[in-house]
């Protein structure tokens, strides 16, 4: 006889007072082949049933596809077999042990509704890709084989092995992801996907601001996963280039205690150390939290650059009844830089350009002044409330607050230098402070609905942001607007202490408004059971409104609005058998330009516009565990900003063409063998057919934006 298991070792339990009647009643299934857990969640949701299980059962376990309209029992089976695992019932719970055991036996307490809420994780699974469901594209909790766009997994696994310590590292090991980076130690690195800069960032499917709201230099100890749509999105985030969304998804508490420490020591005094606590906090583990610590302090492979960063992250779940799931949880992420260096080295003497004779300096060298620092701060809070209401229907409300704080003395190195004294470049210095707020809420249902003798998905919901932004302006200080003298000495002798530290007059302050009101509808129509279509909308009401005052008291204010725009989608995928999938997908774009895309008038950028079209094939190997994709893409635009140097403003292309393709692998290829790969290629030309958007940034330093 089984000793019995601990409610406290009850790692799924999904009560939604199943019947012995229910049980039996058949029920319409799509789950897809994945880690056990992860399915055994799914068949619970789906079908009402109780299902207890000690987690350390299920670990390493993977479950094929179950799809059809099936009695849940017997799912239940196809799931278990071949893992070594049965089921008994219990009353109205279904308890699963090691098989053999004859007598398994459930504490007397009822079982809590520990799992609602939590989506399938990667945590703990070993792999470089998920078999789970994923929102990042739309709220339907599609497999990847099942979302008609390009979709790439970081899981927490690659994060750990590749020591992806940061959003910027992130993105540079995705597929179809560049970053041009504007500095080391900086937060001013610029991701590229399909040729257009991301501006989409979601964290929990729950959208920020495409500004300085958010911070690549963020942690990834607080994520177990970052999911990367390649393409238009504007199905969930409203706004935003066609290039990219990137959905960062937050670790969640689990239902055993768990603990860990981690250190860390490298080269340049590089030191860390981070813990991770998680665990019930009461005897029915009806209450969950989760703390995450990380602490940096590192030197470089860059003369004198020091850099130091903390991240807290908590979060605490409250099951407030079987269905109901409240969340609550906060993340501060702190980096200090010291003399980072901004911007690039000169590569050739003066007056030798075309002789290209390089100056050669040593890969250590900085040209950081030694008063130069970049610091930034980012506090977030949020809270949301999951609640089931049956009938595989669900409805959840997530609020969050979002403060971004900069301070920093920048600067930006300028003129030729002679090959005999190593003189003639000077620095031009700017002072940087800036405070960034944003208050959102999304708020939706999704659910299975019936029709013409088949079942589908419905999700509908609305979204609503206010992103507030207040600049201290100062301007930069060259030789030729300001009394300041940036000279530099030699530079084979510069060691940071060489150049005056400026004293910086505020030429004014700035405010900007940002309000984006929106409702999304999007449905999957499941026509055969081998086609399925993916159609929704979004309609979105945006405003922003800019005021700035100068030191001598002169106001200025601009507005820009756009009411009742509709970013339409649709999607189509036909499975040709278990591994391989086709598929299809259209969107249109709507992307209000920064502030700062003004052109030689000083007027605002209308908005860019256009459509997005992509098509390819996709596959699951050995159950889900390794994927694939081939996809072709194409984006028409009109209105997309391009800085022209000639003029220093932006002007407005029309007629922009971008096509490519993207390939991609990513899994386990054995067992303990994990691959992550990928290609991707794109072109721009205009409408005479010559290349466009080559230039992928200014050629004269950024504003304060």
């Amino acid at each position: 006889m089984l000793t019995p298991i601990p409610l406290r070792r009850l790692a799924l339990a999904i009560t939604l007072a199943a019947s012995a009647a229910a049980q039996a009643a058949p029920v319409a299934l799509d789950i897809p082949a994945q880690p056990l857990a992860g399915a055994l969640r799914q068949l619970g949701e789906a079908s009402g049933l109780t299902i207890a299980v000690d987690s350390a059962l299920l670990r390493g376990l993977n479950a094929p596809a179950v799809r059809g309209n099936l009695e849940a029992v017997d799912a239940l089976a196809r799931l278990l077999a071949n893992s070594g695992l049965h089921y008994q019932r219990a009353g109205n719970t279904l308890v699963i042990g090691k098989e053999g055991d004859t007598t398994l036996e459930l504490a007397a307490t009822s079982v809590t509704g520990a799992a609602i809420g939590n989506a399938a994780t990667t945590e703990g699974s070993g792999s470089y890709t998920t078999a789970g469901p994923s929102n990042s594209a739309t709220r339907l909790g599609l497999a990847l084989h099942e979302t008609p766009q390009s979709i790439s997994v970081i899981t927490r696994q690659r994060m750990d092995d590749q020591k992806l310590s940061n959003i910027s590292d992130v993105l540079e090991a995705t597929v179809g992801v560049t970053t041009f980076n504007q500095g080391i130690g900086t937060d001013l690195n610029q991701p590229y996907s399909r040729g257009f800069i991301i501006s989409n960032y979601l964290v929990d499917g729950l959208p920020r601001s495409s500004g300085r709201i958010f911070n690549l230099q963020s942690g990834t100890a607080m994520f177990d996963r970052v999911e990367v749509v390649r393409g238009a999105t504007g199905l969930m985030s409203g706004m935003g280039n066609p290039g990219a969304s990137i959905n960062l998804i937050r670790k969640r508490p689990t239902v055993e205690g768990q603990a860990s420490i981690s250190a860390e020591v490298g080269s340049w005094d590089h030191y860390g150390v981070g813990t991770d606590l998680s665990g019930p906090l009461n005897e029915e583990g009806s209450i969950r939290s989760r703390l995450v610590l990380d602490l940096k302090d590192q030197n470089s492979w860059l003369d004198r650059y020091e850099s130091r960063s903390l991240l807290a992250y908590g979060i605490t779940e409250f099951d407030l009844s079987a269905e109901t799931l409240l969340s609550v949880g906060f993340s501060h992420q702190a980096n200090d830089h010291e003399q980072p260096m901004r911007s690039g080295v000169p590569l050739y003497y003066n007056d030798n350009y075309r002789n290209g004779v390089r100056i050669d300096l040593p890969r250590s060298y900085n040209n950081a002044p030694d008063w130069s620092y970049y610091d930034t701060k980012q506090s977030s809070f949020f809270a949301s409330l999951d609640h089931r209401f049956g009938n595989g229907w669900r409805g959840k409300v997530e609020i969050g607050h979002t403060r971004y704080e900069q301070d920093a003395i920048s600067y930006y190195q300028y003129g030729g230098i002679d090959q005999n004294t190593g003189l003639g470049s000077s620095i031009a210095p700017v002072k940087w402070e800036q405070t960034d707020k944003q208050n959102s809420l999304d708020a939706y249902i999704s659910g299975p609905f019936s029709l013409g003798g088949r079942e589908h998905e419905l999700a509908t919901g609305v979204a609503l942001s206010r992103t507030d932004s207040k600049p201290n302006n100062y301007n930069w200080l060259y030789a030729w607007n300001s009394n300041y003298d940036g000279t530099l000495g030699n530079i084979w002798e510069w060691d940071g202490s060489g150049a005056n530290r400026p004293v910086f007059n505020r030429t004014g302050k700035s405010e900007t408004e940002e309000t984006q009101y929106s409702a999304y509808l999007t449905s999957r129509f499941n026509l055969t059971d081998a086609a399925s279509l993916i159609v929704g909308s979004r309609v979105i009401d945006w405003k922003r409104t800019s005021d700035t005052t100068t030191t001598a008291g002169v106001r200025s204010s601009s507005e820009k609005k756009e009411n009742g725009v509709v970013v339409p989608f649709a999607g189509l995928i036909y499975a040709l058998d278990d591994t391989w999938s086709l598929y299809g997908s259209y969107t249109q774009i709507f992307n209000p330009q920064s502030a700062t895309a003004r052109d030689i008038n000083n007027s605002p950028l209308d908005p860019e516009e256009g459509s997005a079209y992509e098509a390819g094939i996709k596959a699951g190997f050995h159950e889900g565990r390794l994927n694939a994709s081939l996809a072709l893409f194409k984006v028409e635009q009109d209105n997309v900003a391009e800085y022209d140097a000639t003029i220093s403003a932006y002007r407005a292309l029309q007629g922009i063409t971008t096509k490519g393709v993207e390939l991609e692998v990513n899994g386990e290829l054995a067992e303990g063998w994990n691959i992550s790969g990928g290609y991707a290629y794109s072109l721009s030309e205009d409408a005479q057919g010559d290349r466009a958007m080559s230039v992928t940034a200014p050629q004269t330093p950024p504003s304060n934006d």
